[in-house]
């Protein structure tokens, strides 16, 4: 569970999640309705949005919560704006967040379970964006880790204690939670249970009004649904490429280099001489010199070997060098003196003493400066190109250190300046299916947190080009005027219309086959143009749908009461569903079937997540929760930008 927690440091959304991460501690309670604890109008002070026990939760901390849930829902939705963030809630579950936060803290901390100073130095010394070069950790990096993700070292300690203490006080309660078997089995049958009814489609586009929408009409609907409007920020881009075409001559070698390079290499391009031998080490000089003789005296060296219970090894291709390092001086220079086909005379190593039979000698003959310029040049190139370019690394981000801008930069090398259209944080331009040059993609989520006019430098492609750009125009996310999406305005505004003309039809359709009709005769009676499907679905059959959506229609059908008929809107104002009940059967469930060990494994882990909820509820219960809607309210308007 520790490295669980780790893991959420690795990357920058790390630190946005780790609130989250009390959550799937089984404590943001998404099933429970934190808001049921009352609003009591006798807080004090406008800065503080809630009062847990005695902590206090104010407004500051508030904001930055729902900036920190914007930024962790923009790497899923890069377009998403705190509008529409606080417009789907986001607000109101960053505040349900600290409170249960400080909830558990608070409690906690009565009920003495605590993280004490040294578990907590030993998580943040096991925080891999803390560790240095040695891959320990390191003072300088943890420094430059908390600025870059803009804490102090009191709030990241704050954030893992309180994850520690839900890990003492929460996680045992949930964790292991099991069923009885025959539990199990009950819930098991319910997957055998099997619906039949029809699912009706009034779709909008068949109620949508022909006619256009008076002025007075479309300006309502546009105040109305404003947020529906909202063009999302668009960020144009300036940037230059610096790779070795930068460079120009300066990674070609010189002569100079070149004859240098080979001087420093002499020995490698010197004659040279490679041999193979039969070899055999023996503990004593005396074996070594009777081995030798038996083989002077016609006696392969491998048979001498294996007649006193020994072995011989093989070396092949082996040099001077080679032969020194694996044995000794004294050794190399026998086994080099020896003709081929005679035996060495014997040498001593620190392994013992060694006699070989030459099998081959093979002269290499020395290679000319000539003969290896061209390897040598290769050579040369290349760590003058890795030179070079680091340099020039180091001295783009000095001049941006300085300063100086894009166009600056680049004059003084002769790269070229490009310019995008406006683009999305997705990397798509603007009103365009087109998306940014691909140098662009690895740059553009830094792009969109720059100001204006301070240029950037990244390496890529493994450090061969870096990029150096700026942001020049920044357009805010912003409702379009009226005037300029009018067209858009009045389509969504028929296809308002139409939802709500289908959702009266499909009103009074559900009134008539309450009433004793069918579907088709109550569609037939309103004279509505509808698509009539028949269902017939096991809760099985679903569940062999793995990963795929169950159509919102079909889960309405899985929660209905045998007989009944309910309606259910289709996102997006696009019609409305009649969907009828008509029959429940249960099919019949073997002793062994598979399904009740799965049953029981997936409700031990529902019941554990009960377990916490309920932990939590009694938490906040016995802390005491107050808040404070005045303030709650100005943190919205703040982060709306109204006054």
């Amino acid at each position: 569970m520790l490295s669980f927690f780790r893991s959420f440091f690795k990357t920058r959304i790390g630190l946005a999640l780790v609130l989250a991460f009390l959550a799937l501690m089984g404590f943001a309670f998404a099933s429970m309705d934190v808001s049921n604890t009352a609003t009591i109008g006798g807080i004090a002070g406008g800065d503080r949005v809630a009062v847990v026990g005695d902590e206090k939760i104010g407004t500051a901390d508030l904001a930055r919560a729902a900036t920190d849930e914007l930024d962790r829902q923009r790497q899923q939705n890069p377009t998403l704006t705190m509008a529409g963030l606080l417009a789907g809630g986001g607000l109101e579950q960053a505040l349900n967040d600290l409170i249960n936060r400080s909830a558990l803290v608070e409690w906690a901390r009565k009920h003495g379970f605590r993280a004490g100073e040294n578990l907590v130095n030993s998580e943040i010394r096991q925080i891999p964006a803390a560790a240095g070069p040695s891959g320990a950790f390191d003072e300088n990096t943890y420094r430059a880790f908390l600025a870059r993700e803009q804490l102090s070292d009191a709030r990241l300690r704050e954030l893992i204690g309180a994850g520690l203490v839900a890990q003492q006080t929460i996680v045992p309660v949930s964790y292991g939670a099991t069923i009885p078997a025959s539990i199990a089995r009950t819930y098991a049958r319910v997957f055998k249970e099997r619906r039949t009814g029809e699912i009706a489609l009034l779709s909008a586009d068949a109620f949508a009004p022909a006619s256009a929408p008076s002025a007075a009409q479309l300006q309502a609907y546009y105040d109305d649904n404003r947020a529906r409007f909202v063009r999302p920020e668009r960020r144009v881009i300036q940037y230059a490429q610096f790779d070795v075409a930068s460079l120009g001559d300066a990674v070609e070698p010189t002569e100079a280099e070149i004859a240098a390079a080979y001087r420093q290499n002499a020995a490698q391009y010197a004659a040279s001489e490679e041999r193979s031998f039969t070899q055999l080490i023996v503990p004593t000089q005396d074996a070594a010199r009777s081995i030798a003789q038996r083989v002077a005296g016609g006696q392969s060296l491998t048979a001498a070997a294996q007649a006193g219970g020994l072995r011989t090894t093989q070396f092949d291709g082996a040099s001077r060098e080679e032969i020194r390092g694996q044995a000794s001086e004294a050794v190399a220079n026998a086994y080099f003196a020896a003709a081929q086909g005679s035996v060495t005379s014997p040498a001593r190593s620190p392994l013992g003493w060694h006699i070989a039979q030459v099998r081959s000698v093979d002269r290499i003959a020395a290679r000319p400066l000539e003969q290896v310029r061209g390897e040598l040049a290769t050579r040369i190139r290349q760590e003058k190109r890795t030179r070079l370019l680091s340099d020039l690394a180091l001295e783009l981000e000095d001049q941006i250190t300085e300063g100086a801008n894009l166009q600056e930069i680049a004059s003084g090398r002769r790269a070229q300046v490009s310019t995008t259209a406006p683009l999305l944080a997705t990397g798509q331009i603007y009103g365009q299916q087109e998306s940014a040059p691909a140098l662009l993609q690895p740059v553009l989520n830094v792009a969109f947190q720059m100001e204006e006019g301070e240029p950037e430098i990244s390496a890529l492609s493994g450090g061969e080009t870096y990029l150096v750009y700026q942001v020049t125009e920044i357009t805010p996310a912003a409702t379009a005027p009226l005037a300029e999406i009018r067209d858009e305005v009045t389509a969504q505004w028929r296809q308002a219309m139409g939802a709500s003309r289908a959702r009266d039809v499909a009103n009074r359709i559900v009134k008539r086959v309450e009433g004793g009709s069918s579907v088709a005769q109550a569609i037939a009676a309103e004279q509505a143009r509808a698509s009539v499907e028949q269902v017939s679905l096991s809760r099985e059959e679903l569940a062999r749908l793995g990963g795929q959506r169950v159509p919102p229609s079909i889960a309405l059908l899985f929660g209905m009461a045998q007989g009944s008929v309910k309606t259910l809107e289709v996102p997006g104002n696009r019609g409305w569903y009649v969907v009828n009940l008509e029959n429940v059967t249960l099919d019949d469930l073997a002793p062994n079937d598979p399904l009740i060990a799965q049953a029981q494994a997936e409700l031990g882990q529902i019941w554990g997540a009960e377990y916490g909820e309920q932990l939590g509820a009694a938490m906040r219960k016995e802390v005491g929760v107050e808040r404070n809607a005045d303030a709650i309210q100005a943190v919205r308007r703040q982060l709306l930008g109204e006054n």
